[in-house]
């Protein structure tokens, strides 16, 4: 009974890392938008990869992807780069062309 009582502690440290992870990024996610440090272009993408990133660690912590076979992680994974892939075909040459319209 021990030994099952230390891996559920052990697995709620992970899980409490993963949260102020999640809130870490979440906070930088928010001092760039705020600040606009960076090209609006450039900044979209910056948070583009940092929404992937919390977006993976919620799937495979939270919603327990990390203890599912292979099999199934890659067809999620294909799926996702399938989707980002789009938006990059998609989004950022019209994003161009509005910042070299001028409208903002």
């Amino acid at each position: 009974m021990h030994e099952a009582s230390a891996t559920h502690a052990e697995h709620k440290i992970i899980y409490f890392w993963v949260w102020a992870g999640l809130i870490f990024l979440t906070g930088v996610e928010v001092i760039l938008a705020y600040e606009q440090l960076l090209q609006p272009v450039r900044m979209l993408e910056v948070l583009l990869v940092l929404s992937v990133v919390k977006a993976a660690l919620i799937t495979l912590y939270f919603m327990h992807l990390k203890s599912e076979v292979p099999t199934m992680r890659w067809v999620l994974t294909i799926s996702v780069m399938g989707c980002l892939a789009l938006m990059w075909i998609f989004f950022f040459p019209d994003a161009q062309r509005i910042l070299r319209l001028g409208v903002r």
